[in-house]
Order: C-alpha cells, then structure tokens, then sequence
C-alpha cells in the first residue's frame, strides 16, 4: 500500500482502508486527515501487532473530506453500518432486551411487552433487564391504569361476542371492547399511564389522594376504598424504580469493564431522578483502542439510533472523548437542546457510576468464564479442521448447505454461515428450489436440487466481485470451507459446481456423512480420519445439523402457507396489504362472507371493482 502524504487533505473527514478484494476493512474518522492516516504509514514495527495486521491486509486507503468534525462522525457511522469492516469495533453480545410498550395510534390503546425494532405509533419503557420484571411492574399498574392488554383478535371477539374477558371481571381492564368505558376517559388512563412510566409520579400520587379523600367526604366509602387499593398499587410499583438523583435529573450513566479484547457495557437510564431501565452489551475490540475512542464507541452505539428513552439531559461516562465537544453538538443537535457529557466526580453521581461500573465488571466476568471456554475450544476446532483437511488457512467462514422436501414437493435449500466458530445468522440465507433444467424436481432429485442451489450462492458471488465495492450484495464473501451435508455423491456435486465456476482452487470442499459421521474431501476415496472426540469434529457435526434444522424450518414455513387457503384466495385486486385490511376492519373472514355489496363498496379505501369481486368471490355457488 503506498501513498504520498502529501497528497492527504489536511482537513475532517473519514478514511477506509481496503483489502486485495476492494472489501472495506477498517472505516475510521479524523480531525485532520493527513495527521491521522500519517500514524499508519509508520514502521510497522512501532505499531501494535494487529494495527500493522489491518495495514499488511489493506491494499489500498481512501477519504472522503466533510466540513465539520460533526458531520466526519456521522459519516464515519455511516460507512460503518453499510461495510460492517472486520477489522473496526464491534458488537459480539446485543441481546434484544424487553420494553414495555404501548400502542398509542391504536384507536383503544394496548400496553404490551415487545422486543425487536422499534415501530411507529408505539411509546416505548425501558429497556428491563428481563421480561418478568416488565409483567410485574404492569401487573400492578392495571389495577390503577386498567387499559387493555389484549390482542386486536381477542380484542374484536370480545367485542362481537359483547361479552368481556376476565381482566375486567378482575378490575385489570376498563373493558373498551364491551362499551364500558368512553373514549375520552380511556385515553386519559393511557395518559396518566404513560405519565407515570415517564417518571412523573408525584402528581400521579396527589390525584389519588385527592380522590380518596373526596370520596370519603362524600361518604362514597366503596369509591374511595377502590381508590385506596390503585394508591397502594403505585406505590409498590414506584418502590421497584430506584430513587438515585434529583427529582429533576435525566441523565444516562454509562459503566464499562474491559480488557485487551473486549468491552462489557452497562446503560441506566435515570429520568426524573429514578431507574427506569437499563442494557448491557459487550463489544469486540478488533484493533487497540484507547480509552477516549472506546467511550466514542459506546456513544455512536447508543446514540446514532433512536434512545429507548430519548436524549437525556446528561451523560455520564468513565472517560470523556478526545473530541468530548463535538459529540456534545451532536447529541445536542440531536436533542434540540442542550446535552452535556461529564465523567463524574464526587457525590451523588459518583457513586451511581460506580454502581453501574460494578454491573459492568460482573456482567463482563460472566461473559470472560463463558469466553474462556468457548474461545479456546473454537480456536482448537479451527485449528483441527485446518490439520486434517490439509486448509491454507483456520477457516474463519464456513458455510453448510442442506435441502429438505417431502416426496419432491416444497424442496427448499439452507446456507447456515459460522464466523470464527460462531453461528452468524445474519448471514443466513434461504433457497425455495423449483426447477432444474427446466423440469419440476422429482422425489428424489437432491443433486439436482444441491447443484441449483450452490450455482446460485456462487454465481451471485462471481457477480458481486464484479462490481464496485459500494454495489456488492449479500454473497460478496466467500466460505474458507464448503460443508454440503451427505456423503461423495453431494461433494462430487459440490465440487462440479465450483469447477464450472472456477473456484475449485479457491474455495475448500468436503461433505459430512450422516450415518458413520465420515468427513469426505475431492480426490481421496477414503473419508478422512477425523477423531470422534475431537473439537473438529463436534464443530462440523454443530453446523450440519444446524443447517439441517434451518431448511427443515424453511420447508415447514412453505408448506404450511400452501396447504393454508382462503375464499379471498385470487380475487383481481386484492393484495396482501388490502386483504389484511379488509380482515382487520371486517372483524374476519366469516365477516367478509355475510358483508353484503353496500358494505364492501362503503369502504372508500376499497375500489367498487376490487369489491364487486369479493362480493362475487365469495357469494358463488
């Protein structure tokens, strides 16, 4: 890799080096260009030993100049969210943590436990470090808050039926479904609701008070004792939020515990002065890093998405960053108002920080007894299979496939992908196989089947090569090692197919054979010797029936949609979006059946045509 420092701007903006391949391999951003790429050009000696790993892999290095320091770390998230590069920090355990959340575009609002991305319409609590902990803490707020909880489909039975379920009969639901309650009233309890869970309780506590004792004035002694129990209820759910700071803080407390490998995060989020969640997650540290650049790390990881409970006020860190005033015009940008990053010094902030730092040390311990074992024991895998299978290279990627089918119908294909020992299942990907040469697959066609689908997986590879990096799709990197599952017939197949490619010479081939666990490579007709106690072994065993059960999932998926039929089934017109909508508005298919003509067609979001042959659909003999 050469080039000419003077050639470098001398300006903000972010850096890529680049592999042989053109792949991004480490994305980074500077103050000044010129001085920070300077650093890497230096003798590799002096640098530490992965550093001068990342410069030999890289054969290239490019910029691209921004205005401000700002708009350098946007841009350096940016390319790290669409390259991934191998060599940059990353995320190694972010489990999806539960929230409490609730559906305020509903017409009745539902509150309910969700994990996953984030939707619109739905105010999100927490995160909870587990989800009976969300139960709990719900549970007690129904008696006081009693909206619904129940799914759209019980919802609307309910309601079709006129009866309630038994959460109303126990005082957990106001019961919208049967009229019990008017719209304003519920949107006030969901109001009050989300008031609470935003940590304004004390006014959420006087109302209470306030109505207890007017009731009992008004010698409403049934009233004000009903009162008195929802009272209780908040009180115990507002002793599980733990009071840490001021009734007026807002503010993210940030503790990390690492080593030379990896970080263990821990986040509390504190507003109004309370605990109202927490998330922990561990990050990879690929290349050194300093302190400073660790914090920046954590920061773009919490940040650049949406907060579970939006932009604090303050945050809390072990060490600020070099750049500590441009993440703060970010996140105050972010914000719309002022936000500070501080590490804590004395008193009561100190010491919540040292609390949070102690989650993080024993979270990471736990994490390093797990990582011990399984690191060593992958590494030892690695290695083996590069012994036995006589590899260039450990190899780092394997990817397994499998097909799966009942008597030639619904074949689907598995491609199960590990990375460093580890499933990624990012990277999984799904074939539905339905031709091979243009003739339907038969009962027993798994070749044919096997063949479609590796010509795919490489064809799509050969064609990603071929493009500029910034155009490459989802088969851009290929496997250190080919698994097929089965015995020489599926590794002769395999192998066929990487010759037409021409990539026998590239990419590594072997089959694992279910019935004696035999390991078969091209060109020897005798199956490996691979010891059955060995981590080699284990780990390909762990793959195979992982791509096993992958395509079995797939297949059942296919089959159970094809054996699942409608009356609304090929009606001109009728997509999937429209069909869930009339279903949802309708009340079911039952509903649609009984709809007469003017119903369907005063539906003004439903073309008269589209309804005309609905009505049609489902009224023929």
């Amino acid at each position: 890799m050469v080039t000419r420092p003077g050639s470098i701007p001398d300006t903000p903006g972010s850096y890529q080096f680049k592999d042989a391949e053109g792949r991004v391999i480490y994305v980074g951003k500077a103050k000044s260009l010129r001085s920070r790429l300077n650093n890497y050009f230096a003798d590799p000696a002096t640098l530490h030993p992965r550093t001068a790993q990342m410069v030999a892999t890289a054969e290239s290095v490019e910029w691209i100049q921004v205005a401000t320091e700002v708009d350098a770390l946007m841009l350096e998230y940016s390319l790290l969210q669409r390259y991934k590069p191998r060599f940059n920090v990353r995320l190694v355990d972010d489990k999806s943590y539960p929230f409490l959340a609730i559906t305020t575009d509903d017409e009745w609002p539902r509150a309910m436990v969700m994990r996953g991305a984030r939707k619109k319409g739905v105010r999100y609590f927490g995160p909870y470090g587990h989800a009976y902990a969300i139960r709990e803490t719900l549970d007690l707020l129904l008696r006081t808050f009693p909206i619904r909880t129940c799914s759209d489909n019980k919802f609307r039975l309910h309601e079709r039926q006129g009866r309630p379920c038994l959460l109303f009969h126990i005082e957990k639901c106001s019961g919208p479904c049967v009229g019990e309650i008017d719209k304003p009233f519920y949107d006030l309890l969901v109001d009050e609701l989300i008031e609470f869970l935003e940590g304004d309780t004390d006014r959420i506590v006087a109302r209470l008070e306030e109505k207890m004792r007017t009731a009992a004035d008004d010698l409403e002694f049934e009233l004000a004792a009903r009162t008195r129990d929802r009272l209780a209820a908040v009180r115990r759910a507002i002793e599980k939020q733990q009071m840490v700071a001021a009734r007026d803080e807002d503010l993210d407390v940030i503790g990390v515990a690492d080593d030379e490998l990896e970080a263990a995060v821990q986040v509390f989020y504190v507003r109004r002065g309370r605990v109202v969640g927490r998330k922990g997650f561990v990050l990879d540290k690929v290349l050194p890093v300093t302190d400073a650049e660790l914090s920046e790390r954590i920061l773009e990881e919490l940040y650049f998405s949406e907060p579970p409970m939006g932009m604090p006020r303050q945050v809390l860190v072990p060490h600020l960053p070099d750049d500590a005033s441009v993440y703060e015009q970010w996140l105050t940008e972010h914000r719309g108002a002022k936000v500070q990053i501080r590490v804590p010094q004395r008193g009561d902030k100190r010491r919540l920080a040292e609390t949070v730092t102690q989650n993080a040390t024993e979270a990471f311990q736990r994490h390093r007894l797990k990582r011990a074992s399984d690191h060593n024991s992958r590494a030892h895998a690695l290695n083996e299979l590069q012994e036995y299978l006589d590899l260039p290279e450990a190899p780092l990627r394997i990817e397994c496939f499998d097909m799966s089918h009942i008597q030639g119908t619904d074949y689907v294909g598995s491609m199960v992908v590990v990375t460093d020992g580890l499933a990624d299942k990012r990277e999984y990907r799904r074939f539905k196989v339905r031709t091979v040469g243009g003739q339907r697959i038969g009962d027993s066609d798994d070749f044919a089947a096997m063949t479609e689908v590796l010509t795919r997986r490489f064809t799509n590879y050969l064609d990603d090569r071929a493009k500029p990096v910034e155009e490459r799709g989802k088969f851009q990197y290929p496997p250190q090692l080919l698994v097929v599952d089965g015995g020489k017939g599926q590794l002769g197949v395999a192998y066929k197919v990487l010759q037409e490619l021409g990539l026998e010479e590239e990419i590594p081939v072997c089959s694992l054979a279910k019935q004696f666990e035999e390991v078969y490579i091209p060109h020897h007709s005798e199956p490996i010797r691979i010891p059955r106690q060995s981590e080699a072994l284990f780990l390909l065993q762990r793959i195979r029936d992982e791509s096993h059960r992958f395509a079995i999932t797939f297949h059942r998926e296919l089959r159970g949609k094809r054996m699942t039929t409608s009356v609304l089934d090929g009606v001109p017109g009728l997509g999937e979006a429209r069909r869930k909508r009339l279903l949802k508005e309708m009340g079911g298919v039952n509903a649609v059946r009984n709809a007469s003509l003017d119903d369907l067609r005063a539906l003004r979001w439903l073309p008269d045509a589209v309804a005309d042959a609905i009505f049609d659909k489902t009224h023929a003999k």
